[in-house]
């Protein structure tokens, strides 16, 4: 029976997309005619979920799509309204199996935060505990995978019908965005990595930083319930002077707990951006958000690690050399070229912010996405292709760049001795 169901409403959401996409049309045969990126991130967003994250995923994957896309897809917003609270709760009964009060002493029916998958309500716990609750919205799991094999089908034709295109492999692309969303829909693995995080803290004896706890008996694939932190943005500069913590110290923690996290546990976070990285009340640094993470392979490793280390001396050579050895490359790169190349982006990125200057925490978002599109510009226009993994890991590395110039711009990430980025 539920076989059926799901057919049914896999069809019901085919008609749905199509009717979205014939809109579209029409608007544009009555000369509504926006530019095309712009056009293609509103129909997304009107299609919901799958093609929310798709957008999203557009927007952190310059190794992809065209640079346009890549900043349009920047404002690809995912705050939808939230549902009712009967249906939130209805979820949660459902997925715990037992009265909501042996479990919970009390659950604010307002949302903190609603996106596309699911939303976040305070609560806490009957043992008196002050949690998060996320909860996965009704039917999100059906309409990814109804939407992706829709997807992937399409993708599959035009590479039949226009070869010329077959290059990009839209239909792997297809298959790499299956597998990320399905991970995000299932809390079981988010749980996963909030546990593996928190031992990796302890084993390298990091008190300065943390991740929530997860309550298991709270929790199961479509709901996560999780220690509720208490603090502001790592952008937020006046808050955390506040906290009598030095805002230069705190990100050097922030950063030395990434990097150790790059080497000593199984992933590194794929999305430190100001809204996953949170100042405690009582200081510490606290990492949230383990929907997406990144995991390098043993044989890259050591490439990226000179990488870095190149970046650290400004060795444009150095720099250059290991980007050909983490790219994926059919010819022969002329190095040497390569490094002029990027010398002259690594003095615009300097020059970048001036640091009498306020600096917003919006502006480092789009700042750190030029900077990686125009460096993977520079690696592609010499034959490189890289693979997401590198783009995620550098997109972070440029985040912190960033967040130095609005907490310690006087630091030079480089050479402070207090940072230990590849140990």
């Amino acid at each position: 029976m539920s076989t059926v169901s799901n057919s049914i409403k896999g069809a019901l959401r085919i008609g749905q997309t199509l009717t979205v996409l014939g809109r579209t049309g029409v608007n544009w045969l009555r000369g509504e005619r926006p530019p095309v990126p712009r056009l293609l991130r509103e129909t997304f967003e009107s299609l919901g979920a799958t093609y929310i994250k798709l957008g999203q995923f557009i927007a952190s994957s310059p190794t992809f799509f065209p640079k346009e896309y890549v900043e349009e897809f920047q404002y690809c917003l995912d705050r939808t309204p939230s549902l009712p609270f009967p249906v939130i709760r209805n979820i949660i009964l459902e997925e715990l199996g037992r009265p909501l009060d042996e479990v919970f002493s009390e659950i604010d029916p307002v949302a903190l935060a609603s996106a596309s998958i699911a939303q976040v309500h305070a609560a806490r716990l009957v043992t008196g505990e002050e949690v998060v609750i996320k909860v996965q919205k009704p039917g999100v799991e059906n309409i990814l995978l109804t939407d992706l094999n829709f997807l992937y089908l399409s993708a599959k034709i035009i590479e039949t019908l226009a070869p010329k295109l077959s290059w990009t492999s839209m239909s792997g692309i297809v298959e790499e965005i299956q597998r990320t969303m399905m991970e995000e829909c299932d809390f079981i693995k988010e749980a996963n990595n909030l546990k593996v995080f928190r031992r990796f803290l302890h084993d390298t004896h990091n008190e300065e930083a943390t991740a929530p706890l997860v309550y298991e008996q709270a929790s199961t694939r479509r709901i996560l319930t999780m220690e509720r932190f208490h603090g502001v943005p790592l952008t937020d500069l006046e808050s955390i002077r506040g906290y009598a913590r030095d805002p230069e110290h705190t990100l050097i923690t922030a950063m030395n707990t990434w990097f150790a996290s790059l080497t000593q546990c199984e992933f590194f976070h794929a999305d430190v951006h100001a809204g996953n990285l949170m100042v405690l009340e009582d200081g510490r640094v606290g990492f949230i958000d383990f929907g997406i993470v990144g995991r390098i392979k043993p044989d890259t490793w050591q490439a990226v690690s000179d990488f870095i280390s190149a970046i650290m001396v400004g060795n444009f050579e150095g720099m250059a050399d290991a980007m050909v050895r983490i790219g994926i490359t059919s010819g022969n790169i002329n190095v040497d070229r390569l490094a002029d190349d990027l010398r002259r982006l690594y003095t615009q990125m300097d020059s970048m912010v001036p640091n009498d200057m306020s600096y917003q925490a919006d502006q480092a978002d789009d700042d750190v996405n030029h900077i990686l599109m125009d460096m993977v510009k520079i690696g592609e226009s010499h034959g490189l292709h890289f693979p997401r993994e590198f783009a995620l890991l550098v997109k972070q590395f440029l985040y912190f760049d960033r967040y130095v110039h609005i907490l310690a711009p006087e630091m030079d990430v480089f050479m402070d001795e207090r940072l230990h980025m590849l140990h």
